[in-house]
């Protein structure tokens, strides 16, 4: 079951069409959620952080649209889908109604909620072998609209075809200045010593909500040190360690970048400490 605009309709229901200004114009934003037994990992930074893209994009905000709303239809879509005592993987999708060509005909605002099992309930590392490779064919623009999770990800999905081509686990992307900004899937963290680094915003990198929670436990602990600011593709193979956030997988650890291997130890230990947080934060 799908939850549009409030109402529960069956996974095969027609309710978008070609006019649609998501498929059109890609005018629409998402979320993707980690929820667990009904407990929703981080909600408020995702409430949040969709309102404020939302205002960026100049969606009018339903005077319905407040968090104990959205909360309670995340939960009914997860109650309609029998996965209340699971770990669920949720996507808002918000996109502006119909009508218009660039210029839309209104600011109003619609959304769909979707469910979807996950295997495991906490956050774990991965086991496996985690290669990557730089995706030079495109670059990530610097600026504000490319910090937001909306729905032009065509470099993306470009990327993730090369990476299966060439038979990488993911690749990391670069903006119009060569250096790196993220991965195709999340935000990137590079280890050296004791210092732990990450991408500005204004490199062009997602205001990801697993980034913003990893600065803040960061900045609480003595044996690291946080360092935000650009690095550039050298920087990488000098690293001890590299790994990649999202609000789904949480940390993945990359094993392997050209002839580079690396370790998962702060990846690790920072983890566990994510899993603490997610459990005690709303």
């Amino acid at each position: 079951m799908i939850n549009f605009n409030g109402k529960l309709l069956e996974n095969n229901a027609v309710f978008l069409n070609q006019d649609n200004r998501g498929l059109r114009y890609g005018d629409s934003l998402f979320e993707s959620i980690r929820v667990v037994s009904d407990k929703i990992y981080f909600w408020e930074d995702h409430y949040l952080r969709l309102m404020a893209s939302m205002r960026i994009l100049r969606m009018e905000i339903p005077m319905s649209f407040t968090m104990e709303y959205l909360e309670a239809q995340i939960k009914e879509t997860i109650a309609a889908n029998n996965l209340e005592k699971e770990a669920t993987r949720i996507r808002i999708t918000v996109f502006r109604n119909n009508g218009g060509v660039y210029l839309p005909e209104t600011n109003n605002i619609s959304f769909v909620i979707e469910a979807k099992k996950l295997n495991t309930s906490f956050y774990v590392i991965s086991k496996d072998v985690y290669e990557v490779e730089l995706f030079k064919d495109y670059y990530v623009n610097e600026g504000l609209l490319s910090t937001l999770k909306s729905n032009n990800k065509i470099i993306n999905v470009l990327g993730s075809i090369y990476a299966k081509e060439n038979g990488y686990d993911n690749c990391l992307l670069l903006n119009n200045t060569k250096q790196v900004v993220e991965a195709l899937n999340g935000n990137l963290f590079l280890v050296k010593g004791t210092v732990i680094k990450t991408v500005p915003l204004q490199d062009g990198c997602l205001n990801g909500i697993i980034r913003k929670k990893l600065i803040s436990i960061l900045e609480k602990l003595e044996n690291y040190t946080l360092e935000i600011a650009s690095i550039s593709p050298f920087e990488l193979q000098k690293a001890d360690e590299l790994f990649i956030t999202n609000a789904i997988t949480g940390i993945q650890p990359i094993s392997k970048y050209r002839k580079k291997e690396y370790k998962k130890e702060v990846a690790k230990d920072l983890l566990g400490k994510l899993n603490a947080s997610a459990r005690f934060t709303i």
